[in-house]
């Protein structure tokens, strides 16, 4: 009973950095990088809810090992400690998940987003372990603030937002002009034709198992623009002639 209350002792000991306090800042770093993880994973992004989650948790004890982990070696002589040094191999460390998220495709760099949330989460992480709570959670607000809201007048201005490329795979009936229609809705819709190509097609649609019907064919189509593509697919696939769109899931941040 003793030996366990003494090893208990141990473990609870608020003033070497095992108390109440760094449990809250690991659950607080837990909870906004939760929420940043939401976001990312609901816009379907390669980095979502887990990795998000478990970068923030994870730098925000980087700090507490940083600021506590050491106490016992405090005042050796010849020992000096630099709680900064931790911090510092956190933040170069966490490029190389950022670094593994963008890539570039048709001279399009993608993922940049992704990457800086990665990377702004482990920051709030960091904050929340070293006791920063109001930092951490205004950094929090600003990422909502950012990829929620900045889209939505950056999207006002084509100059500002740049332009978004895109990939569809369009199966469409041959002979009823219909891939001269696809096109005119492409540009109408905002974008440019960059690259087609047209063969026969080997299905009628996506998700379909049944193999294309006689007299069709698939256009690839590469755009490029500030229009919506998923209303692009959307107006694309209740055309008259068209079987099938699809469009691959791509992490398309700029």
């Amino acid at each position: 009973m003793h030996a366990t209350q003494a090893t208990a002792s141990v473990l609870w000991d608020p003033s070497g950095g095992q108390g109440l306090r760094q449990l809250g800042e690991l659950a607080l770093a837990l909870l906004l990088s939760t929420l940043i993880g939401l976001e990312r994973a609901v816009q379907q992004k390669s980095a979502g809810l887990r990795t998000h989650t478990l970068v923030g948790v994870g730098s925000a004890l980087f700090m507490e090992v940083s600021q506590h982990g050491f106490a016992t070696v405090l005042g050796t002589p010849g020992v000096t400690l630099d709680p900064s040094r931790i911090a510092a191999q956190v933040v170069s460390g966490i490029g190389f998940i950022g670094g593994g998220l963008i890539f570039v495709r048709r001279d399009a760099v993608r993922g940049l987003t992704t990457a800086a949330t990665i990377w702004l989460t482990a920051a709030i992480g960091m904050a929340c372990g070293g006791g920063l709570v109001l930092l951490a959670i205004a950094a929090t607000a600003g990422h909502f603030l950012v990829v929620r809201v900045y889209p939505m007048i950056t999207g006002r201005f084509p100059a500002v937002g740049g332009a978004g490329q895109a990939d569809l795979q369009i199966s469409y009936e041959v002979g009823s002009g219909v891939l001269a229609r696809i096109l005119e809705r492409c540009t109408g819709a905002g974008f440019r034709v960059v690259a087609l190509r047209v063969d026969q097609a080997p299905w009628s649609g996506p998700g379909e198992r049944r193999p294309a019907a006689m007299g069709s064919a698939q256009v690839q189509v590469s755009i490029e623009g500030t229009g919506d593509v998923p209303a692009l697919v959307t107006h694309l696939a209740e055309m008259s002639g068209v079987l099938g769109v699809w469009s691959p899931a791509e992490d398309a941040d700029y």
